[in-house]
C-alpha cells in the first residue's frame, strides 16, 4: 500500500488548523488575520529566516482558515501560502513559493487582472463566481476572490479564495436526496401494485404451457422470463423504500476499501491496476459496514466498467483524507454537521457524458446500454442516510467520486482511531 506523504502532511496540518466556528466567526478571523499581516511586513531576508511571510505575521490565524490564502510579490511571485492553499492547489508550500501566480492559474484568468487592480487602486477588490480550474487541480473550480494590496511590497498583494464549487454541489446533493425520496414512494407502490399481478401472470403462463405445442411454448417461456426480469427490477427498487434505522458502529474505512478491492480484483476488475493513498491516522467513520461495502463496490464497479475490459493501462485509485471545514445541515439534525472524512474512487476512464453529469445520481439515469440507472441513486441514498454527501468530478482520464462523511464520536464527544 502506497501512502502519499504530501497528503498526510496536509491532512495532519488541516486537523491542527480545523475550526468548528460558524461562517461569520471565520470571516472575522480572516479579517483579523489580514489586518495582523498588514501591521509589520518584514524584508525578504527576514521572511526567509522566519520561515515564511505568514509565520512572521500572525501565522496561527491564517493557518486556521479553511480558505486558501496566499501572498504574492513582484511579478506575481508567491511569497507564502497557508495549509488550505496547499490542499487547493495540490502542491506543498515550498513548491508554491517557487511559482508565480500565472503558473497556478489558467491563461488569462480574471484573478491576474484582479490583483493588478487591487495594487493599482491600493484597495481591496472582490470578484464572485470565477472559474480558475486547470487540468491539474480540476476543471470545475469556481471561487469567490478577494485581493488586497500588501503593504511594504510595492507590487505585492494578499489573496483569499472561497470555493463555491462545494456549495453548489451541496445544493445538487439536496436535489439528489429529493429524487431518492421520490423513488422510495414509487418503490413502495410498485412492490404492491406490480409484483402481485406479475405472479398471477407467470402462473397463468405456466398453466398454458402444459397444453401447448413446442412452437407456442416458446411464447409462454418468454412471458415467464420477462415477468421474472420485471420482478427483479422491482425488488432492486424496494431497497429505496427501506426506512428502518441504520445499525451503526465504529468502522475502519481502510478495511472496507481493502475488502472491496479484493472482491474487484477477483472478478470484474482483475485487468485493472489499483493504487491506494491512505491517511493511516484517519479516525473511524460512524456507519453500517455492510452498506459502506455496497457503496464502494458500486463505485469501483462503475469505475471498472468506465475503463473497459480492453484497456491496457486502466487504473483505479482509492484515497482517504481528512478535510476540515466542510459542514452540512442534514435531516434529523438542527445544527450543521461536520463532514471531515473524505473517501475517493478515481479512475482514468473516458469520463461521464456531459449530458447526464448534472443528474448522475438521479434514478434511471445511465449511459450504459444494459444499465438500470439505480446503482448511483442507491449510493446517494445510503450516503445521505448516513448524514454524508457524494459528488462527482469528471474529466477525460480523471473521474473522481468523492464521499464526505462524519467521523465516529463517542458519548463523551471524543473520536478515536481504530
Amino acid at each position: 500500500m502506497s501512502v502519499s506523504t504530501r497528503s498526510l502532511e496536509s491532512n495532519a496540518a488541516s486537523r491542527r488548523g480545523s475550526s468548528t466556528k460558524s461562517t461569520s466567526v471565520k470571516s472575522t478571523v480572516a479579517k483579523a488575520a489580514v489586518a495582523k499581516l498588514t501591521v509589520s511586513v518584514p524584508t525578504a531576508a527576514q521572511t526567509e529566516e522566519a520561515g515564511g511571510l505568514f509565520a512572521a505575521n500572525g501565522g496561527v490565524f491564517l493557518q486556521a482558515l479553511p480558505h486558501p490564502v496566499l501572498a504574492v510579490g513582484k511579478g506575481g511571485m508567491v511569497l507564502d501560502a497557508n495549509v488550505a492553499c496547499e490542499v487547493f492547489f495540490e502542491m506543498s508550500r515550498a513548491m508554491l513559493r517557487r511559482q508565480t501566480l500565472a503558473d497556478l492559474l489558467p491563461f488569462g484568468s480574471p484573478l491576474l487582472s484582479l490583483v493588478e487592480t487591487a495594487i493599482r487602486r491600493g484597495a481591496t477588490v472582490n470578484e464572485y463566481r470565477v472559474d480558475i480550474g486547470t487540468p491539474r487541480i480540476g476543471i470545475d473550480r469556481v471561487v469567490d476572490m478577494n485581493a488586497a494590496p500588501l503593504p511594504g511590497h510595492a507590487e505585492g498583494a494578499i489573496i483569499m479564495l472561497q470555493e463555491r464549487t462545494i456549495a453548489d454541489k451541496m445544493d445538487r446533493q439536496l436535489t439528489h436526496r429529493g429524487a431518492a425520496r421520490s423513488v422510495s414512494a414509487l418503490a413502495a407502490m410498485l412492490a404492491h401494485e406490480i409484483k402481485n399481478p406479475l405472479s398471477g401472470i407467470r402462473g397463468a403462463a405456466q398453466l398454458l404451457e402444459t397444453g401447448l405445442g413446442d412452437e407456442d411454448r416458446a411464447l409462454t417461456r418468454l412471458i415467464c422470463e420477462e415477468t421474472d426480469r420485471i420482478v427483479k427490477l422491482v425488488s432492486r427498487m424496494e431497497v429505496f423504500s427501506d426506512e428502518r434505522p441504520i445499525e451503526r458502529e465504529r468502522v475502519n474505512i481502510h478495511s472496507v476499501l481493502d475488502h472491496v478491492k479484493r472482491i474487484a480484483q477477483a472478478g470484474f476488475a482483475r485487468h485493472i491496476r489499483f493504487t491506494e493513498t491512505y491517511d493511516p491516522s484517519l479516525p473511524p467513520v460512524y456507519a453500517n459496514r455492510d452498506q459502506l461495502i455496497q457503496v464502494f463496490l458500486n463505485l469501483v464497479k462503475n469505475a471498472a466498467e468506465a475503463i473497459g475490459e480492453d484497456a491496457i493501462e486502466g487504473e483505479i485509485e482509492l484515497t482517504t483524507a481528512y478535510r476540515a471545514g466542510v459542514r452540512l445541515k442534514t435531516s434529523g439534525s438542527r445544527d450543521p454537521v461536520s463532514l471531515p472524512l473524505e473517501f475517493c474512487v478515481r479512475d482514468n476512464g473516458p469520463g461521464v457524458s456531459p449530458d447526464i453529469a448534472a443528474n448522475l445520481f438521479d434514478p434511471f439515469v445511465s449511459n450504459k446500454a444494459s444499465g438500470t440507472g439505480l446503482g448511483l441513486a442507491l449510493v446517494a441514498k445510503i450516503i445521505g442516510d448516513h448524514g454524508g454527501i457524494v459528488e462527482c468530478d469528471s474529466y477525460p482520464r480523471r473521474t473522481t467520486f468523492r464521499v464526505l462523511m462524519p467521523k465516529f464520536e463517542s458519548a463523551d464527544g471524543r473520536s478515536g482511531a481504530e
